[in-house]
């Protein structure tokens, strides 16, 4: 497989008269955050390989504004808001594919009361369908018979109600899927989430992202899977913490699919 990734912009289908399926809205971590880069290559990897025509806003993407609500400056929120939601109403968008929990949330839930209404899904939901409708297929691969548990993110799980579209995608990889002690309806945060992320630690016993990875690695996992990038910083400083990175590796369940496919 090239290592090219085909990645066009709303600005490039625009200048030829067409519009792509889906809109893949990156995020700020998508976008910045190294470690998080690697998992918006994994998307991108996917889509192309399943010949989805896509496009990210590129320069035009800015941030939607969660973490600023989730701290309590709404005005801020509303500002970023508005910015977006003009722009993806200037290109028509309808429908949002997105690596993020925090954005998907946002964006499905936010926007629609500020004029934004969009068909917004989490990238597992799309692997989820291109899954279900053969254009991409599975078997097994490099995660054959390995444990494999996953972290539900606050966003996906508890807010949206998202618990099966990531667990149906990793069936495929005939791993062994563990849950945690606290999962689904009852999972535990990761300590990111309310835009936790930005600030110090108050006082206290012991760090969320510790607690969580405790129970994570109770189960003796090869892999804790995830779907969010917040999660995937919480659960790889957690795994550190226990001098664990050798052998439990944090991967997004896009980064599954594409190793397992060797994209």
């Amino acid at each position: 497989m090239s290592d090219v990734l085909v990645v066009p912009t709303m600005a490039d289908y625009m200048a030829k008269g067409e519009s792509p399926e889906i809109l893949f809205w990156v995020g700020c971590a998508g976008s910045f955050d190294d470690r998080a880069k690697k998992i918006t290559k994994a998307i991108v990897k996917i889509l192309n390989h399943a010949n989805v025509k896509f496009a990210v806003l590129g320069t035009e993407e800015s941030c939607t504004g969660d973490p600023a609500k989730r701290a309590g400056n709404e005005f801020l929120f509303q500002m970023q808001a508005m910015t977006t939601i003009s722009v993806l109403n200037g290109y028509d968008v309808k429908r949002i594919v997105t690596g993020c929990p925090h954005c998907f949330n946002t964006l499905k839930n936010e926007y629609p009361s500020l004029g934004g209404s969009y068909e917004v899904v989490h990238h597992t939901q799309l692997l989820q369908e291109l899954l279900n409708t053969g254009r991409i297929k599975i078997e097994g691969g490099s995660f054959k018979g390995k444990k494999i548990t996953f972290h539900d993110p606050c966003y996906l799980g508890r807010a949206n109600d998202v618990y099966e579209a990531p667990r149906s995608v990793m069936v495929n990889l005939d791993a062994e899927l563990l849950e945690m002690k606290r999962s689904k309806a009852n999972g535990l945060c990761c300590g990111a989430g309310g835009a936790q992320m930005f600030k110090e630690a108050e006082k206290g016993t012991k760090e969320v992202n510790i607690e969580r990875t405790e129970e994570a690695l109770e189960l003796n996992p090869d892999v804790i899977a995830v779907g969010c990038p917040f999660c995937n910083t919480m659960m790889t400083d957690g795994v550190k913490n226990f001098n664990k990175e050798q052998s439990v590796k944090v991967l997004d369940v896009a980064e599954l699919i594409a190793q397992a496919k060797d994209l």
